[in-house]
């Protein structure tokens, strides 16, 4: 059993860490939102204590100039990708809600630390709305594109949806949603599904998503499909009407949630994900920085379906 220090880098939420080739990427948001900046390290543990690389910094103005949310580190077809959200103001829109669009980098050298990166523009989508929290895998020969954004005719802050790609930062075909908050757990604050992450174990492919306010009402819900179905087709997939990892008050773990998955050197799954420890917020919780990166082994239970318990309490 791994026991990883609690937290395991501290005041950086929405993290994602990609195991390949010689070790271990990691990237998240930052608490000033205004850059990109990767760790590499020959093993998870590793992660720590290396030296962050800023590979981008937020221009003036612009789409991109402000409040650079949720990056993830993919290579596809031999290039690095960064997707991550950003917007051109702070304000509010008419509805309340921030104004992110999804955006796109890429690299095409063999080192994303060192690399020249260059901008791809917005990942566009049939709304233009609040959109956010990209994620890409690659299932059944094909490249999808998985997100959460804002409806125009659905009410709350995002769904999740789901696209093939045509190249790592144009969409092909019609999206399809994935799933709208519903239930009441996905409704507490505001109403939210975000932050889809994708997991195979099995016959199955599952993915993870956050919903609820990013305060202690934050939590993470579950879809899951079977292997060889068509994850085009919205029937296909299930949902639990269940959270299934949720803050702990015994263990003073408040809203986990925003995940990414990674494996260990011997192959095991592993939940990455943030969570506060504490609940006195003072404004938005946004604004907050102390959002900290969690890891937590994931079990499986005899008919293959996830375990993510309880999160552990810290202990540093």
């Amino acid at each position: 059993m791994q026991n990883w220090p609690n937290p395991f880098i501290e005041q950086r939420a929405d993290p994602f860490i990609l195991r390949h080739g010689d070790g271990y990427y990691f990237i998240a948001s930052v608490p000033e939102y205004d850059r990109l900046e990767i760790r590499h390290a020959a093993t998870l543990e590793g992660l720590r204590d290396a030296e962050p690389v800023v590979v981008w910094r937020k221009p003036q103005t612009g789409p991109m100039s402000q409040l650079i949310w949720a990056p993830e580190l993919h290579q596809i077809d031999g290039k690095w990708y960064i997707y991550f959200a950003a917007t051109h103001t702070h304000d509010l829109d008419a509805l309340n809600m921030f104004q992110h669009r999804m955006f796109a980098l890429e690299c095409a050298d063999a080192d994303p630390l060192t690399g020249r990166w260059t901008e791809k523009g917005q990942v566009q989508t049939p709304f233009d709305t609040f959109a956010l929290d990209a994620t890409t895998f690659n299932h059944q020969g094909k490249q999808w594109y998985l997100w959460a954004q804002k409806a125009p005719d659905i009410a709350g802050n995002s769904n999740i949806y789901l696209a093939e790609l045509e190249n790592p930062w144009t969409l092909k075909g019609d999206p399809v949603m994935l799933s709208k908050p519903e239930f009441e757990w996905e409704c507490r604050g505001f109403l939210v599904n975000e932050g889809p992450a994708v997991i195979t174990h099995g016959d199955r492919l599952f993915v993870t998503y956050s919903a609820s306010a990013t305060d202690e009402n934050y939590c993470l819900g579950l879809l899951w499909i079977d292997i060889a179905a068509d994850p085009g087709q919205p029937e296909n997939w299930h949902k639990s009407p269940q959270p299934v990892f949720t803050t702990s008050y015994d263990n003073r773990q408040y809203g986990p949630g925003h995940n990414s998955f990674t494996s260990t050197a011997d192959g095991e799954d592993v939940l990455v994900y943030h969570a506060r420890n504490y609940t006195e917020i003072e404004g938005d919780p946004l604004y907050d920085p102390n959002r900290h990166t969690r890891l937590k082994l994931i079990e499986w239970d005899k008919d293959g379906m996830p375990i993510f318990g309880v999160p552990p309490a810290d202990t540093l």
